[in-house]
């Protein structure tokens, strides 16, 4: 039964031995399934590193009646954690353990306890930073030398969010290049020496493109009437795009209802095996 109470409120608490990036995904997510729930304050406690410290933080929580999202490694956090939660009303959910113990029920192996064991600076960690600072150089169309370095190059006219995801995909370790379409400036000769298969063309409504230009000028206080955000103009630009994506045979996506995440696991996903 839906609760009416448009005042419904919540507290949350994420509590973490490590970053707590791990719990706040996961309940950002089951959050996600409540849209009426639009008061929600949450805490974040991150490098917990003492019992004294973990105590504390849930007998606050428990004052504060807040719901407790946990992420603790260390079996004695995990112990300390659930024994208060035991003896009293908090309400605690443990997102490690259950899966801890699955793991190590059908292996056989003991998990290490380890807090940021996922954070280690490892071979993968740095090809991360160089996807990073790949995406930030090749921004834009900066330097089209990039493109032939690219694992992906994604094209696109202007707040069809070709920067967002380019930084998403390289948080996935991906190289990725992006260049703005328009109509006023020559492509550059570089992108025609590019694979097929490493193009994409982002593709979204004239309308979809001036809601998003509108907001963003409005953001930096730049409101008003402009060819940038005439809905004729921005179909002509939407136009020359998509004969540029026929005249290189880009992959294109449609991306008006498509959030970041599901773009990017598109292209990496199906756009591989095409």
């Amino acid at each position: 039964m839906h609760n009416m109470n448009k005042d419904v409120s919540l507290k949350l608490f994420i509590i973490s031995d490590s970053i707590g990036d791990t719990a706040q995904k996961i309940t950002t997510a089951v959050l996600a399934q409540f849209p009426e729930l639009s008061n929600v304050e949450t805490k974040r406690f991150a490098f917990i590193d003492s019992k004294e410290e973990l105590i504390k933080v849930l007998g606050d929580a428990l004052q504060e009646s807040a719901v407790v999202a946990s992420t603790l490694v260390k079996d004695s956090f995990n112990e300390a954690a659930q024994e208060f939660a035991s003896r009293t009303s908090l309400s605690y959910v443990d997102f490690m353990t259950p899966m801890m113990k699955l793991i190590q029920g059908k292996t056989g192996l003991e998990p290490k306890g380890e807090a940021r064991a996922q954070h280690k600076l490892t071979s993968d960690y740095f090809t991360k930073i160089e996807a990073i600072d790949f995406a930030v150089k090749y921004d834009d169309g900066q330097d089209p030398k990039g493109f032939s370095k690219a694992d992906y190059v994604i094209l696109g006219p202007s707040r069809t969010s070709k920067t967002p995801l380019s930084m998403y995909l390289a948080n996935k370790s991906y190289k990725v290049a992006n260049l703005p379409l328009i109509p006023e400036i020559p492509l550059p000769k570089e992108i025609f020496d590019v694979s097929k298969e490493k193009l994409i063309g982002l593709v979204a409504t004239p309308e979809v493109i001036q809601r998003r230009r509108e907001k963003r000028l409005n953001s930096l206080g730049l409101g008003g009437s402009s060819s940038y955000t005439n809905v004729e103009h921005i179909r002509e630009e939407m136009d020359y795009a998509q004969e540029v994506y026929r005249r290189l045979e880009a992959k294109t996506i449609q991306v008006d209802d498509m959030s970041i995440e599901e773009t990017a696991e598109y292209i990496t996903r199906f756009q591989i095996n095409r």
